[in-house]
Parts: structure tokens; sequence; C-alpha cells
């Protein structure tokens, strides 16, 4: 075979050695074609699978889909998914097509769907093409969900130079099922029939997954020739039918075909299950005629599903499919040699050793500190601003701390008649059907603190993410991951992710929680400049009781600061990014026992009911922080503060810290419990009137009516409409 052919499809002349080694002989075309997108980095995480021991796992570790945690008898199947460089060509159908390809890694677990969020990071929105990026791919996202009718009911989003060109969208999932009733992607068992169901099959996304394992633009690498389109109208009813025949015992392995298609979802359940797979393409249902065997194991049209039952129970599961009129087709049967044979009109294509097709190589690339880390962490010294009021005004409407509104407003965040809590708070709540018990979700990471110190910032991140949960009552308990870097290749790109690994690692065994699944998406960078280090953190808690709050206080209630404001400082916030264009500072490390004992007292006082309203302070600090209670109620606040550097107390972004709000009779009650766990208290005023005011005891620094801050808060919605 020419060198040209494989190095074009992504692989390396070692890889081709290696493939040739395993074959005993050069592979032809389409076998080429088979190894190279399940070798990608996007398949087989050739890069990263080193690092993932580094992770806390648990007792009940999978190699499905998704990952899960337990509540009582039910399983909340969760994952956290990538469609970065798809969004960036093809926005509407690249945000589209990653809400239908994760969800679809829940269903395939039989977990029904209960919720998405998702996290997106995008350039200037002032920016016209940035803009029409960020209207597609959330209009993509919410067209997919409302169709499919999948709630979304959190996310967060970030503006920063350094995604102009490589924006990223990433969707978490998650899932509700019966533990008993848990499906498999182990095909076990020779003989069994091999099922596709679901859409046709195009030429959609053929080599999707080399796409995304190359940076943006890059010389040489082109993009699918056509993109994948969704149809959730499908996916919708592909769900139901799939949970049928999973709750009936119906099916013996199940896996949907994401990336890679045919090929991943073949070779990876009989690599499980120690089987080989004879696929027949013949009966595969094609939207065109004269589809080649490489381009229907390469193909990723959406909302299909590979599916492996015993022979006796095909009528059974024919029938279910005939009911939500979707296409179901015999297309091959398991084997006991090992070897996924792909056969069309008679004749054989390609002969594979399956284990060997999932299992790509894994490297260990070398890191190195990046020069750039020691350049930005200077001494920061910034004086106090002369007028409080504008300086909390511009913060508010600056994009990335400005209401997301005219986001979320597009989603349906309730269709399921579950949601308790949605966007616009910390964290979301759902109620559990068939329990007491509520499910608390959220979505987070701030790119800037990662780029300034990946570790610690990673470790922020899972802080941040699991202090949103316990600010509505919630215990955390597990976490998925959404790993988005540059270039693997490049050592100092490289070294970024390694130290984003360790500071998630050390942040879930200090909160003792697993990392149960999780995406690393590569090669996000364009013209050689890649995108802040950002790796995306979701998290899953239970609500035990009856008890959970939102950040909206209520009339007359006592407002006061949990945590340690000393040693408080402007460093990499969002202040120092507006009003004097630096990124830079040392990142605060996490004082994890004040962390840890913060989010359990939380819990603990808002499962008794002390606590009415809670909200974490990071971007913005405590200034915005009090801002958004007070247009979450749309009632004033009268705060005091003791402070004689009083920005860098309003503004200063230190973890483990957060305001509630209590009625004034517990004042007594709550100050016991929180200093007994070593946190100081500080009152800081009430909810009244109409004016958020703010003064030290020495002057007043902030009078602005809710009105103006509701008119700088809705900045976003005016930039995007125009």
């Amino acid at each position: 075979m020419e060198r040209q052919v494989y190095l074009s499809m992504g692989l390396t002349d070692a890889e081709f050695e290696k493939i040739v080694s395993i074959l005993g002989r050069e592979p032809n075309y389409t076998e080429v074609g088979l190894f190279a997108v399940m070798w990608s980095e996007h398949c087989g995480y050739k890069h990263s699978k080193a690092q993932f021991a580094k992770f806390p796992k648990k007792n009940t570790e999978t190699e499905e889909n998704a990952g899960l945690v337990e509540i009582d008898d039910l399983a909340i199947v969760f994952k956290v998914e990538s469609h970065n460089h798809p969004s960036a060509v093809e926005p509407y159908h690249g945000a589209a097509t990653g809400v239908g390809g994760i969800l679809r890694d829940i269903f395939t677990m039989g977990a029904r769907p209960v919720a998405v969020l998702n996290s997106l990071r995008f350039g200037n929105p002032q920016n016209e093409h940035t803009r029409y990026l960020i209207k597609e791919a959330v209009r993509g996202m919410a067209d997919y969900g409302n169709t499919v009718q999948v709630p979304t009911v959190g996310g967060e989003i970030y503006f920063e130079d350094s995604y102009e060109a490589n924006p990223l969208v990433n969707a978490m999932a998650v899932g509700v099922a019966k533990k008993e009733k848990l499906a498999t992607s182990k095909a076990e068992g020779v003989g069994l029939t091999v099922l596709c169901a679901g859409a046709a099959t195009g030429r959609e996304g053929i080599h999707g997954a080399t796409f995304a394992s190359v940076e943006l633009g890059a010389e040489g690498k082109e993009k699918p020739a056509k993109a994948q389109e969704g149809n959730p109208e499908i996916e919708r009813r592909l769900t139901e039918a799939c949970l049928e025949i999973i709750d009936r015992d119906l099916v013996e392995a199940i896996q949907d075909m994401g990336a890679a298609g045919f090929t991943s979802s073949a070779c990876e359940m009989a690599a499980k299950g120690s089987v080989g797979i004879d696929l027949n393409l013949d009966n595969v249902p094609k939207k065109e005629p004269d589809l080649t065997p490489y381009e229907i194991m390469l193909s990723e049209s959406q909302e299909r599903m590979l599916i492996i039952i015993k022979p006796v129970n095909l009528a059974s599961v024919k029938a279910v499919f005939a009911k939500y009129d979707l296409p179901l087709e015999v297309v091959g049967k398991t084997t006991d040699d090992g070897i996924l044979r792909v056969k069309m009109a008679g004749e054989v294509y390609a002969e594979v050793p399956a284990k060997a097709l999932a299992s790509a190589p894994i490297y260990h690339p070398e890191y190195k500190r990046p020069a750039y880390l020691d350049e930005v962490k200077k001494a920061i010294n910034v004086n106090e601003p002369t007028d409080y009021n504008e300086t909390l005004l511009k913060l508010l409407a600056e994009p990335n701390l400005a209401s997301k509104a005219w986001i979320y407003n597009q989603f349906d965040d309730n269709v399921r008649g579950e949601t308790l809590v949605s966007s616009g708070g910390d964290g979301a709540v759902l109620s559990l059907e068939g329990s007491e018990k509520k499910l608390a979700l959220s979505v987070d990471c701030n790119g800037r603190y990662c780029y300034l110190d990946p570790r610690r910032g990673s470790e922020l991140a899972v802080a941040e993410a699991t202090r949103n949960i316990a600010m509505t009552g919630a215990k955390p308990l597990g976490v998925t991951d959404g790993l988005n870097f540059g270039n693997p290749e490049d050592p100092e790109s490289y070294y970024t992710f390694v130290e984003s690994v360790e500071g998630i690692a050390t942040a879930c065994r200090k909160l003792g929680i697993p990392v149960v699944s999780g995406n690393v998406s590569f090669y996000n960078e364009a013209g050689g400049k890649s995108i802040y280090p950002t790796p995306i953190i979701g998290v899953v808690g239970v609500i035990e009781g009856d008890n959970h709050v939102t950040i909206k206080p209520e009339k007359d209630n006592l407002l006061l600061l949990i945590g340690d404001e000393t040693n408080n400082s402007l460093n990499a916030s969002q202040y120092l990014k507006t009003f004097h264009n630096k990124v830079d500072g040392e990142v605060f490390a996490i004082d994890w026992k004040q962390e840890i004992a913060l989010q359990q007292v939380l819990v603990e006082l808002i499962a008794k009911g002390l606590v009415k309203a809670a909200h974490d302070i990071s971007d913005g600090g405590l200034g915005i922080a009090l801002a958004e209670m007070a247009l979450a109620t749309k009632t004033g606040l009268q705060i005091t503060i003791a402070s004689d550097t009083p920005h860098v107390a309003l503004f200063g972004e230190k973890p483990s810290r957060a305001v509630i709000a209590i009625e004034k009779a517990a004042y007594y009650a709550v100050k016991g419990e929180v200093e007994a766990v070593g946190l100081p208290v500080t009152e800081l005023g009430v909810v009244s009137g109409d004016y958020l005011q703010v003064a030290t005891k020495e002057k007043p620094l902030i009078n602005v009516s809710i009105d103006k801050l509701q008119k700088a808060y809705q900045n976003l919605s005016r930039i995007m409409e125009g």
C-alpha cells in the first residue's frame, strides 16, 4: 500500500507497521480505514489513556458508554462529551448531533434520559462570526433537546479570545434506570443475532473521528466531506424502542453508533465479550444505493444502534421497532474466532482481530512546563476604583458574568415535569420518580484559571462544580469530565493536560468522590494557537430530605457570609480582565479542609430548613454574588462590609465561600453550626428596599437600583439580539 494512503487517514509509519504485524500481511484499503478511525485520538485515547489511572474510581466501575452512581435501587447514568470541531464548521448540526450522541450514550445503557446540561466556549460575542456560531450552536442544541423531549436544565458559557477560532461545545446528559435493568455493550455468546436499528446509513461524517483528532485548518487535513445531521424525532422513537426491549430483557448487548459508526460499535462489543462478529452489509438501510463497505463502516450517520440478541427474540424485537416505525435489519452474527469480518455482495472486505482494532497504541508523550506559566504569575496590585457603582454595573454587563437568559430561555427545561430548579442559579434540581430523594446537577470550569495554573485551576473546577450543588442542599456523588486541550504532541500543551488530570484527581480524592466517565478532546487549536486548557467538570449529587434552596432570598432575610475572607486578591479575576485587560496572577490554592467543611455544613443546614437561599462566591466575587441574589428576588440588599481594600473584598474570587439567606431568628443556630466546623461567619445585612447598597463603616460604596442592575445584567441578550 502506498504510504500516502495511510498517512492521509491519520496513521503513522510505526502504526501501519504494527497493523501489518498484527495481521501478518498488508491491510487492504477498507482495513486501513477501520484501523485509522479506531486508532485515532478521538476513538483510541492513545495520548490520554495512560493518565486515567490517576482518577479515583469506585467498586461498580464499568466499561460502558457512560458511568454511574447509585441512589438506593437506582442507577444515575451520566457523561459529558464534546463536539467541538463539527460545531466550528457546522455549528447548528455539530451542536445538535452532540446532544443526540450523548443521549444515546445514556439510553444505550437502559437509562431514561432525564436532563441535559451544556458547557460552551466562544470568542468575543461582539464579533459577528462569533455571534453566528453562538446562535446556531444554541439553536441546534435547543431544537434537538426540545424535540427529543429531554429538558435542558443547566449549563455555563464563557467568552475568551482563545476560543475565537476553536469554540467548545460540550454536552452532559443524565439518565435514570433501575440497577437490575442496566444494559451492557459486552457481546458474550456465539451465534447471536446482530441487528442494525434506527436511521439509514449515508456518507455523513466519514472520517469524522479523524477530523476530531487534528488541528482545525491543518494543512492536508480535510473535514468530513458531508457533515452529520441529526433527526431528533427519530432519536425520540429510538429511545423508546431501545428502552422497551431492554426492559423486556430481549437484549444481550447494545451500543450506539457514535464516532466511527459501525466500526467502533462492532469491534468494541466483540472485544469486550471476546467474540468475533461477521457483518453482512447487504441489509443495512442505506440513504444512497452506491455506498461502499468502506463508507458504510466509517459513516457517522446519526440515530443508529447496533443490537445483539438471541435468535429466538428476533420476532419480538422486530415488533417493538415496527411499533415505533423504525428500520431494523439483521446484519450479522457473533462468532467464536474473535474476528470482525465485513462482507458485502458475497465478498469479504475486511478481516481483522476485534481486540486489536479496539486497542489503540498507548503513548506517553514528553511534556515540559511552558515558560509562560512563570511570566503570568505576577504580583497583582490594583488601585481602588473611583466609582463603585459604575464598576459593579460594568462587571455585571460583562458577557462572562451577565445573565445567560438569552440562551437558556430557548430550552424547554421542564418537558418531563420533574425539574424543580433549572438555569440561572448554582445547580439544577430534579425530582426522582419512585424516590423521595432529589437529583442535583452542575457543570463548571473557568478556563482562565486553568491557563494560569492547570493543576490549581482544575482543582478549582471540581470545587466549584461540587460547591454549586451543595448550594442547593445536595451531597456530591460523582464526576464526569470533558477534557478540552490543545495538541498532545506539543510537550508544553501536553504538560497542561497532565497537570489538569493531577488537579482533578486530587480534588476528587479530597472530596471522596469518583470520576465515573468522561471524554478527551485534543487538537483544539487553530493556526498553531491553542485554546485555554478547559477541563469541564460535571457533577451529580443527591438531596436526601425534603428541602432544597435556590439563590433567591426572601424579603427581610438576614444575609451571612460563610468562609474565610483573609488573603483575598484580584488575581486571575474577571475584574482584572475587564478593567486592566490582564490575565495574570497566582491562582488560589484550595484549602480543602475549609472547602469540605463549607459544602458539608451547607447541606446539613439546608436539610434542617435553616437556610432560605444560598449562593457561592466565584466569578466576579462577592459583589456579583450579591447582585445576582438581589436580581433573583427583585429586592434590594442593605450590606455592610469590613475591609481596608473594599474593591478586593467585593471583586476578589477567593474560593470556599458562600452567601446564605436565613430567617433572623435562626441566626444563632446557624452561626453555632458553622463555627463548630471551623468556618467564620460574617453578618452582611438584610434583604430590603429597592437598591443594592453596600458600604463600609467609613463610607458608602454602592447604591444602585434593581432596575439599573437588571439593565446591565441583560447585556448579553442585547449583544446577541444586535
